[in-house]
């Protein structure tokens, strides 16, 4: 019996030591971009956005670290995506609910161009030799919009995504970083949702 209470003791004693040790094992810095959502409702449809927030820190990001002409993730660390909880317009093109991956074509002149990638994928299902294939990213576009960037006096440190419900019937998605604002409408179709219940409850 007191053979055994002493092997039990020796265990408790050894877990003890070990403790400390297992903390500092399972502790990790912060993320250096931190994971973000936004969520808004606009109309009948919940817009969400998943992305992670990456910063300036001194860097030139738009003509150096991320290329003109060169598809971004339009994020960092995971793929930045957007859901809709109902259809919706965009540039004119009528978008089924669900779960898109968003990529950004940065110019040094002109229009940018946003990227909803009707697959879902990463950037990295387009990469090849080390560069982006362009042409069998633009293929998987369920929408691409043409979109002025807007140039601002303030640094943005971190990126961040914004959804304005406006009128509640448009909703309006800002992407801004460093010292760009960059902006795209979503037609949550209120009067096509509103004619369809008519129907429904129409004797």
């Amino acid at each position: 019996m007191r053979k055994h209470s002493l092997i039990l003791l020796g265990l408790f004693l050894l877990f003890l030591g070990s403790a400390p040790h297992l903390a500092v094992a399972q502790l990790q810095a912060p993320a250096a971009s931190p994971a973000a959502h936004v969520s808004q409702n606009v109309g009948f449809t919940k817009i969400s956005m998943d992305y992670s927030s990456p910063a300036v820190k001194g860097r030139t990001i738009f003509g150096g670290l991320q290329k003109y002409g060169e598809t971004w993730r339009a994020g960092a660390n995971a793929p930045t995506t957007i859901e809709f909880s109902t259809a919706v317009n965009i540039g004119g093109k009528n978008i089924p609910a669900g779960k898109y991956t968003v990529f950004i074509t940065p110019q040094a002149t002109g229009d940018w161009t946003i990227h909803i990638n009707g697959k879902g994928n990463a950037i990295y299902a387009y990469m090849e030799n080390d560069k982006i294939n362009e042409d069998a990213l633009a293929k998987d576009d369920i929408v691409a919009v043409k979109t002025t960037p807007v140039r601002t006096s303030e640094t943005q440190e971190r990126l961040i995504y914004t959804i304005s419900a406006e009128d509640n019937q448009m909703a309006k998605i800002t992407m801004s970083w460093e010292k760009v604002q960059l902006s795209f409408k979503v037609d949550t179709q209120v009067n096509q949702k509103m004619e369809g219940f008519k129907g429904i409850l129409a004797p």
